[in-house]
């Protein structure tokens, strides 16, 4: 597998489905790519577009490197390509109408005028009945391509206009295979590959930074500590406060940078003055940067209660003997003893809490320290 289609780990028959709709065989004017978080549901997206945007459907002796159509494409420059991904919470109806007046125009080449909605489950309830309305009457050049982690994530009456994608979770070796390939040791893409549960974005970050390999250790490392309430407590808000500094440190450089934008915009720089225009703009870009910081930090906390479900999930594995690889090998005995002083019953079960407070968070906006406190207090080992 090479070329635009070599970021699509494990997924070859889905490479197989949209190499068929490149070449005429089914093809459709809106796609829906379902699959897990990782396994690539943009990523394919993204390559599909470029597939149908190349006069050699992708597949070319110059793709993607020195052919035009892929490399704009999967650079995100080509003119008729258009991506909506989205920092905040939701996707709201102004962002889907502007795609809307887009998706009416005819293509500036002679081939399709594509557009890419990366986080389909985000969409607003005004958002999804814009949207419904251009795939029901579509322009004839036009393809509209969703991204949700289910079908049960976009509405019903836009999921049955939309033909299905689904992509798999791809297998540790898979994964693993990849990190090789691109030059990491067999021994740290294995743990990189078992870590990240198939996530190839989470399995490249734990392959190729440190900082992010300790991050991931200091979490597993919470079940075998929560014997009493003062270390619940301080496992939330070293969890909570990590977490915020994590996500502070990944945005920070793109507030400085955004904020310098505005000021040269505005002039501010260069005449040493703010017009009356500047505060209403600058006010503007500080609440998105404020739902932004919000997104990430809800992010990385979410990242990290996966990292915690992957231990209590290895416990019911060795309490059961199932077979197969642990997610956590490399703590095996501390995964032992949680299987030893407890039973799968109640490890599902911490399962089950994590799973509430992450609800809790995401869903009803619970401020994430006090989620976080419950939610360990939950875990507590058991008393002898």
């Amino acid at each position: 597998m090479t070329g635009i289609w070599d970021t699509l780990v494990g997924q070859r028959p889905t490479i197989d489905l949209m190499q068929k709709a490149v070449a005429g065989h089914g093809m459709t004017h809106a796609w829906l790519f379902t699959g897990p978080p990782g396994s690539g549901r943009s990523n394919a997206a993204v390559a599909f577009a470029a597939a149908l945007q190349c006069p050699q459907g992708g597949v070319g002796p110059d793709c993607p490197d020195r052919c035009h159509a892929c490399h704009t494409v999967l650079a995100g420059s080509h003119a008729d390509v258009s991506l909506i991904r989205t920092e905040k919470l939701s996707i709201g109806v102004d962002e889907v109408r502007d795609l809307v007046r887009r998706a009416s125009l005819s293509p500036m080449g002679d081939r399709w005028q594509i557009l890419v909605v990366e986080d389909a489950d985000r969409l607003t309830d005004q958002a999804c009945n814009a949207l419904l309305k251009a795939i029901e009457e579509p322009n004839g050049r036009t393809v509209w391509m969703l991204c949700a982690p289910t079908v049960e994530d976009v509405l019903p009456t836009i999921r049955s206009r939309c033909r299905l994608v689904t992509l798999a979770t791809p297998t540790t070796q898979e994964v693993a295979g990849f990190l090789v390939a691109r030059g990491i040791e067999e021994r740290l893409a294995s743990y990189a590959a078992r870590a990240s549960q198939g996530h190839i974005g989470r399995a490249r970050a734990l392959a190729f930074d440190e900082a992010v390999r300790t991050r991931r250790q200091e979490v597993v490392a919470i079940p075998a500590r929560l014997t009493n309430l003062g270390r619940c407590m301080d496992a939330a808000a070293r969890l909570s406060v990590t977490s915020k500094e994590e996500a502070d440190e990944i945005t920070a450089q793109l507030d400085a940078k955004e904020k310098t934008d505005l000021d040269t915009a505005y002039g501010v720089v260069e005449r040493g003055r703010r017009p009356r225009e500047y505060g209403p703009a600058l006010a503007a870009l500080e609440k998105a940067q404020r739902t932004r910081a919000k997104r990430r930090h809800l992010d990385m906390v979410d990242r990290g209660l996966t990292d915690l479900v992957s231990v209590y999930r290895d416990a019911i594995a060795i309490a059961t003997g199932a077979p197969g690889a642990l997610v956590n090998e490399e703590i095996r005995d501390q995964v032992e003893e949680i299987a030893r002083s407890t039973t799968p019953e109640l490890n599902l079960r911490r399962i089950g809490w994590i799973f509430a407070a992450r609800e809790q968070m995401l869903e009803f906006n619970v401020p994430v320290a006090l989620a976080l406190e419950s939610m360990m207090v939950a875990l507590k080992a058991p008393q002898r």
